[in-house]
């Protein structure tokens, strides 16, 4: 991957309203974060808390509802079911630690994630929905996917690589699509990750400078940088059209990825039934991190 561009990166744009971005001349290539950014990052968005979870009861948790996450999958096993999960969310809002440590400690025979490139050339030729199709779980098994056919109500739409037309047909078709899933039998759960903006800035920065993190760091997220609020609309449509209740979208607050992947995986447990689950072990939802797509679009996105 090429070096990212700090002058693309910094380009101030418009809002809606027509006001300059925040921060215009943030420097991706630059070693050192603004303090500024770095010091609004963890309340962006609205964060409801001052600090991140410390490590010690962090891991406690974890542990316990990875400990459920086998029981579940054991249950899936016996019981010839199939679950399918969609992680979508803000660049950097941490869709693939959340699946990684989801899948950490249960069968990889059983349970997979998906993360599809751009599509071939005969894919774009397809059906929209067909790449996905081939990668639906058989019975017994957990796919997890990182991205789905929802970056086109996302990425695609943002960056032009749709049409406005190819877009709206999405928008109708993605709940018929994903009805006959549940109809199907398939436990659905669609999880939307979701970061304030500094927070965002202050990932992108991580990634840039930490060579083990690099190659996360596309064109596509260096011009995602001054698209912020273009994701926003994007996002609020999304919500809007797709948030149904057949196939539900759960909204985490992921400033903070440890509480997000223990919320991630509290979602999929509370929500099935499975053989020894210990209700005390996966702990209640954090009302104040988790809400329903409809909830979060009204705060978020209330009516002007």
């Amino acid at each position: 991957m090429g070096k990212a561009k700090s002058e693309k990166a910094g380009t101030p744009s418009k809002t809606k309203s027509g006001a300059s971005r925040p921060y215009p001349d943030f420097n991706l290539d630059d070693p050192k974060l603004p303090e500024e950014i770095d010091e609004r990052a963890l309340k962006s968005g609205g964060y409801p808390y001052d600090n991140k979870l410390k490590r010690k009861p962090y891991e406690e948790q974890l542990q316990a509802l990875q400990l459920e996450l086998i029981k579940l999958q054991d249950h899936v096993q016996a019981k010839r079911e199939r679950v399918v999960v969609v992680f979508e969310g803000r660049d950097t809002s941490g869709k693939g630690g959340c699946i990684s440590r989801i899948l950490e400690r249960i069968n990889p025979r059983h349970s997979r994630a998906v993360a599809l490139s751009k599509p071939t050339d005969a894919e774009r030729g397809q059906w929209y929905f067909q790449r996905y199709v081939a990668h639906l779980p058989t019975r017994g098994d957990m796919v997890l996917f990182d991205r789905s056919w929802y970056n086109r109500a996302g990425v695609e739409r943002v960056m032009g690589f749709c049409t406005e037309d190819e877009t709206a047909r999405f928008l109708r078709d993605a709940p018929e699509f994903e009805a006959l899933l549940v109809r199907d039998n398939i436990h659905f759960f669609k999880i939307y990750l979701t970061v304030g903006r500094e927070m965002q800035l202050k990932r992108f920065h991580e990634r840039q400078h930490d060579p083990f993190k690099r190659w996360k760091v596309t064109d596509v997220d260096i011009a995602a940088i001054g698209k912020y609020d273009d994701y926003s609309r994007a996002e609020a449509d999304m919500l809007r059209f797709t948030h149904t209740t057949i196939s539900p979208w759960t909204v985490i607050n992921a400033n903070d990825q440890r509480r997000a992947r223990l919320e991630a995986m509290r979602v999929l447990l509370s929500s099935l039934d499975y053989a020894e689950k210990d209700a005390s072990a996966v702990g209640a939802i954090d009302p104040k991190l988790t809400e329903s797509g409809a909830d979060y679009l009204a705060r978020a996105y209330p009516p002007s």
